[in-house]
This record gives C-alpha cells, sequence and structure tokens, in this order.
C-alpha cells in the first residue's frame, strides 16, 4: 500500500474512488470508463497543481517520504556489475553508506551513497543513513582507489546527518568528515554529487564535494533539518515550517544561491511514486555531466573543482 502525506490526502481520496470504481466494473461489467476516465484526468490536474506549489516544509516531507528510493533502489536502474566493497581497513564496515565499484554505460566508475532502512531490522543494520567515522573512511578509501584507477566518482546524498553519538566522537567523527572535505577538493578524477534524499549538514558535505552537484526536484540539502533548527532557535520543533521557510534547503532555493549546479526533474508525482522514471531522468543528466568532466585535462578539473569551491558564500555587502 502507497503511504500518503497528509498534504496528498486528495489525491489518496482520488485514487481510492478510482480503484474503487474499477473493481466494481471488473466484476459487474457495469459501463462507468467515462467516470473512470474524468476522475484519472482530474487527478492528473491535481497531482500537478499540488506538487507544484508545494512549500519548503512539504518538500522537507517529500525529501524524507516513507516511499522515497534510497541508493541501493536506484543502483540496478543506473548501473551494471555492481561490487560492493566493505570495511574501512581500520575498525569495522558502516553500513550506513554503501560503495563499490560499477559501469555506468561501458565506463568503469566508483560509486558511493548513504543508505536508509526500510523495515526495522534494515533501519538499525544502517544506523538511519547516518554514518560513524568509519564509514566515512571506508568512503574515503574508495576515493583514493578511483584516483588510484583513474575512475570517476559518483557520489549519493541521503542522510540526516553524521551519526552524533559518543562512539563516534571517541573514534574522530569530525576528523574524519573534515578528511573527506580536503582529499575531496584534490582528488584528481571528475566527481558528480547527487543528493536524492535528504541532505544534513556534515554527513552530507562528507561526500558531497566535487565538480557537479546536482539535487532532484523534491530533495533538500541544508546544515540542519528545520525540526533541529526550530528546536534550538524556538525551543519548539512546532515552528518547524517558519524554520523551513528561513533556511531555503530545497533545489530550487539552492540552484538560484549558486550552490548547486542543476535540479534532476522529478515524475509529476515524485519519485517516490514512479522509481523507473527517476531513474531514467537522473540518468540522463549524469551521463552528460560525466561526458563533459572526462574530456577534460586533469589540471582544466582540478582548476575549475577549485574555483567552483572557492565562490561557494560569495555575498555583496552593499
Amino acid at each position: 500500500m502507497a503511504t500518503y502525506l497528509e498534504f496528498e490526502r486528495p489525491i489518496a481520496e482520488l485514487t481510492s474512488k478510482i480503484q474503487d470504481l474499477s473493481e466494481m466494473r471488473a466484476q459487474d461489467g457495469i459501463n462507468i470508463a467515462e467516470e473512470i476516465e474524468r476522475l484519472r484526468n482530474k487527478r492528473d490536474k491535481l497531482v500537478k497543481h499540488i506538487y507544484s506549489k508545494a512549500t519548503r516544509a512539504q518538500i522537507c516531507q517529500l525529501c524524507r517520504h516513507p516511499d522515497r528510493p534510497y541508493f541501493l533502489d536506484y543502483v540496478p536502474l543506473l548501473f551494471d556489475d555492481f561490487q560492493e566493497l566493505h570495511g574501512d581497513r581500520a575498525f569495522a564496515d558502516d553500513a550506513a553508506i554503501v560503495g563499490g565499484l560499477a559501469r555506468f554505460h561501458d565506463r568503469s566508475v566508483v560509486i558511493v551513497g548513504h543508505q536508509k532502512g526500510r523495515d526495522t531490522k534494515e533501519k538499525l543494520k544502517r544506523n538511519f543513513g547516518m554514518p560513524r567515522p568509519e564509514g566515512y573512511r571506508k568512503a574515503l578509501r574508495l576515493f583514493k582507489l578511483a584516483e588510484r584507477f583513474d575512475l570517476p566518482v559518483l557520489t549519493f546524498i541521503d542522510t540526516a546527518g553524521a551519526w552524533p553519538g559518543i562512539d563516534a566522537e571517541e573514534r574522530g567523527q569530525s576528523e574524519a568528515i573534515a578528511r573527506n572535505l580536503m582529499e575531496l577538493a584534490a582528488l584528481k578524477v571528475p566527481v558528480i554529487c547527487t543528493v536524492i534524499g535528504e541532505g544534513g549538514s556534515g554527513g552530507a558535505l562528507a561526500i558531497g564535494v566535487g565538480d557537479r552537484l546536482f539535487m532532484q526536484q523534491f530533495t533538500t540539502y541544508s546544515v540542519i533539518s528545520p525540526e533541529g533548527c526550530a528546536a534550538i532557535l524556538w525551543r519548539d520543533r512546532k515552528y518547524a515550517e517558519q524554520a523551513a521557510e528561513a533556511l531555503k534547503p530545497t533545489a530550487t532555493d539552492l540552484l538560484e544561491l549558486g550552490v548547486i549546479d542543476e535540479i534532476i526533474p522529478e515524475p509529476d508525482e515524485g519519485a517516490h511514486r514512479d522509481l523507473n522514471t527517476a531513474a531514467e531522468l537522473m540518468d540522463q543528466v549524469l551521463q552528460r555531466a560525466l561526458d563533459e568532466l572526462c574530456a577534460m585535462p586533469r589540471e582544466q578539473l582540478l582548476n575549475r573543482r577549485a574555483e567552483r569551491l572557492r565562490a561557494l558564500g560569495r555575498f555583496d555587502t552593499r
């Protein structure tokens, strides 16, 4: 059964009516095809209206939708011959970050992404998609492997943030994130980063530094979640909607601010309703960007990346 958020309820009601009428026609042979078609057209218009008018707070809900595709949902649709590699060769294998070797349009690549869980057992295994230091060190090991064999890197961001537990702090969480930022900034191969869900704070940034940064249409990228921001500033999470408006964490906001390079469109009803189409739309953008970056001489690639990173955060004091 599909899960619907509160603002999606009108869509859910129409969907239920269409299903009921379709079952009635199949069972009783009643000729209600015109009524079903009318409701389908009405539903299509409603979908476009609701999602095109989605507020920042609603997009924050969509990026964490229970049915939204995760990294491993996209892997078989985007890549061939994926071989997962485990462990940081120092402490443990963190299941919150998944990575390895794969083929993308007949080109060998290294892919790394956050992975959340669907059910309780998998959520605990993946630590709700919040990596510990060993997860970022595993990612770094894969980045350096890519550099050694001259393979492009594709990363996929979907995390509420790095794990804030005492165990993570004891093992150097901040150092692991900072080292990834430094190493990615100077990595001698093309790096393409894509936000596919929730991009939260340094936990997202640790695999988010590269030559291109893309966001899917209904995703967010921010230093903190609206709920966390509201809890700090207003000491009450009920102000999350106001916090979302102030944070401007959506793809449209960040494109206007020059933080990201492009928005990857999603199906009318979001990636959580049509995974295959969402993967096709992402594939087109990634292939085009990878072709452009792989054609660049290494020195030009590194210079442009440095220019791009230094341009972030510019502001006018007038």
